[in-house]
């Protein structure tokens, strides 16, 4: 049996991505992913935002070789270890203070929707109210308190029972003069608006799979000026767009907001491995002795990779090197491909063509494919095609990459 008919025959029909990609890959190195055929594609995909420092980096994978050489504790629940105290101590020392950040860390289960869930809890337990406000367009998670977050209708049906205790809150770009935040604000003082107030608001400040929409900083400090005078907890979803995808390491920075939790996972785990966190305010740390846990949170091999990479971001000044690439994706897509069908929206290294119609972004993610290039779609319809390089790829292949869109886009 070949390879493929392996997965066709065995594997769940839940399965998605391979549909989009339909190679059986075998290695990858940086921001280059190579098949069994040995066809080379450039990677924009970066496995769904896990990946930023790219695949396989040399730095995090030479001390994740000499943890394992050592026999590193891999697993170890919640108990204190080497790994896990190094991670701390550098995450405080060098990306929570001088950021003028004061926040307990949990170690959640391993993926983000672990994260949001936890999030979720304490945010009831905190404030003794059941519903939480979301916005339209958002994407929190599949398991099902993060699915009830989730607007997206397909991946909602999936769920089997009502999802509730959520209010879905119109997203700032939906209708033209609608102030959201006078919405909200009439949510609560209207004695008849028949919504009930939150234990949190939950955002994501770029809405990654909504199809890639920048809230403005404005925006975002009226949100936590609401959040402040209705005694409502601010959430911020920053699983996709943290670890400096956005220019900054928390994607909030640009506004200068203080959420009282932030969510992170993927790129925390600095090299692709499971991770997650839910970070929030100390005086919100209510919990009792395993009121939340999982048996993987004590991933130690991601927390070694997790340091790493947060090393090699601040070591390489990652930031300032993706506000350096904003500049020559906008330029590109903006002076090659934005028009009246190619709507262009984004920011640091993440950025979305919205070609208006979920038809034509398949036909020019399929065509990209074919020409080497790994990208996949977002937004409503699935008609934005998302760009999500690794933070780290060379000029020459970011723009060979849109090379390759622009020419699919015109055949």
């Amino acid at each position: 049996m070949e390879q493929k008919e392996i997965f066709q025959t065995y594997e769940s029909e839940v399965r998605s991505y391979c549909r989009s990609f339909p190679s059986v890959f075998t290695r990858a190195k940086g921001s280059i992913i190579t098949d069994a055929d040995g066809n080379e594609y450039i990677d924009f995909f970066c496995g769904a935002g896990a990946v930023n420092y790219g695949h396989n980096n040399d730095y995090i994978k030479e001390k994740l070789i000499d943890y394992l050489e050592n026999d590193g504790i891999i697993h170890a629940l919640d108990m204190m270890t080497d790994s896990k105290a190094e991670f701390i101590r550098y995450f405080e020392d060098a990306v929570l203070q001088p950021r003028g950040l004061n926040y307990k860390i949990m170690f959640t289960g391993p993926t983000g929707t672990n994260g949001v869930e936890a999030a979720l809890k304490l945010a009831r337990k905190v404030k003794k109210r059941e519903n939480i406000w979301c916005l339209m367009g958002c994407f929190h998670g599949m398991t099902l308190a993060s699915l009830a977050l989730t607007s997206d209708k397909d991946s909602r049906k999936g769920a089997g029972v009502p999802l509730n205790y959520v209010t879905h809150i119109p997203a700032p770009y939906m209708f033209e003069g609608l102030d959201t935040i006078k919405y909200m604000e009439t949510l609560i003082t209207d004695d008849h608006s028949g919504i009930e107030k939150p234990a949190a608001l939950i955002i994501e400040t770029v809405q990654a799979e909504g199809g890639i929409h920048v809230f403005s900083k404005e925006w975002l400090q009226a949100v936590r000026s609401f959040c402040d005078t209705y005694d409502i907890l601010l959430i911020v979803d920053d699983i996709q767009v943290g670890c400096a995808r956005t220019g900054t390491f928390f994607s909030f920075e640009r506004a200068g907001i203080v959420p009282d939790m932030v969510v992170m996972s993927k790129s925390i785990g600095g090299y692709g491995l499971p991770f997650a966190l839910t970070l929030f305010k100390p005086e919100l740390d209510i919990w009792t002795p395993g009121e939340h846990n999982g048996t993987f949170r004590g991933n130690q091999l991601a927390m070694v990779a997790a340091k790493a990479g947060l090393e090699y971001m601040l070591e390489h000044n990652i930031e300032k090197e993706v506000a350096r690439k904003e500049t020559i994706i906008r330029e590109y897509l903006m002076h090659n491909i934005a028009g009246e069908n190619a709507k262009i929206r984004g920011i640091g290294c993440i950025f979305g063509i919205d070609v208006g119609t979920g038809e034509r972004a398949a036909a020019i993610t399929k065509k990209c494919f074919e020409n080497g290039l790994i990208i996949e779609r977002a937004g409503r319809d699935n008609s934005v095609v998302k760009l999500m390089p690794a933070l780290t790829i060379p000029d020459e292949l970011l723009i060979k990459g849109m090379d390759i869109i622009k020419n699919a886009m015109n055949q």
